[in-house]
């Protein structure tokens, strides 16, 4: 591969919002490298659907919050692809219970998987991201619905909130943005999960547009903040539909 070729990196990638960004960024022009935590055959389909538009996929299993693990996976990308000009983190985990019932075990994989692995997956775009590329971290709108059950959740993700203004500042002058999208409800199966139809009519009907937006409109936006707004920098931008 030409180390000109524009490449992407997108960690759970292999579905969901995830395998809609790796689709939308494959027909945009990139390649991308599919990071994912378990299901080796979802990832495989993630890849094959990148090379059907003409793109090269490889699949890369990792736990995002193992710095180790993870520098690996991007020095192989880097070896590989020639480079790395966008990275998005959508890998996360959602489970939800109140405040005063919430196991503290499950307090930690949360805060491991949405707030560590954040956290290292953007150190490591910091780190290898070339210059004029992108960063795109995900938030969520339940940091402003404050809903109950959500404390936990909504809490990692405000975590995400605070560091990407910071590591915006801190790559000035190389022309890298970096930003962050929060997606309201949506129809995947980490939101659908446990909830009964009567609960997901019931959210759908709360939103203005009347329904649960889709993976491929959160991919959309992920795709712009890529290459195309370039004066969109250090924010955090919802994609509700006009929830919150």
């Amino acid at each position: 591969m030409s180390s000109t070729s524009r490449v992407a990196v997108v960690t759970g990638g292999s579905r969901g919002i995830g395998r809609a960004v790796t689709r939308r960024l494959a027909a945009a022009g990139y390649d991308v490298a599919v990071v994912h935590a378990v299901n080796q055959a979802e990832a495989a389909a993630a890849v094959k659907e990148i090379e059907v538009v003409g793109r090269v996929g490889r699949a890369y299993q990792a736990d995002v919050a193992d710095a180790s693990v993870i520098e690996q996976v991007f020095g192989s990308i880097e070896e590989q692809f020639g480079g790395t000009d966008v990275v998005v983190n959508s890998a996360g985990i959602m489970p939800l219970a109140p405040v005063a019932a919430l196991d503290l075990a499950v307090l930690d994989r949360l805060l491991r998987t949405n707030v560590r692995g954040a956290f290292v997956v953007a150190q490591q775009a910091a780190r290898r991201v070339r210059d004029g590329g992108a960063v795109v971290l995900f938030s969520s709108t339940a940091t402003r619905l404050h809903l109950p059950a959500y404390g936990a959740y909504a809490a990692t993700k405000g975590a995400v909130e605070a560091l990407v203004p910071v590591l915006a500042k801190e790559l000035a002058g190389r022309n890298i943005t970096v930003n962050a999208v929060a997606p309201g409800p949506t129809a995947t199966d980490l939101f659908l999960d446990g909830k009964s139809q009567e609960a997901i009519d019931q959210i759908a009907r709360a939103n203005p547009m009347g329904r649960l937006g889709t993976p491929e409109e959160i991919a959309e936006v992920v795709r712009t903040l890529a290459d195309r707004a370039r004066w969109i920098n250090g924010q955090t931008v919802f994609v509700n539909g006009g929830f919150a």
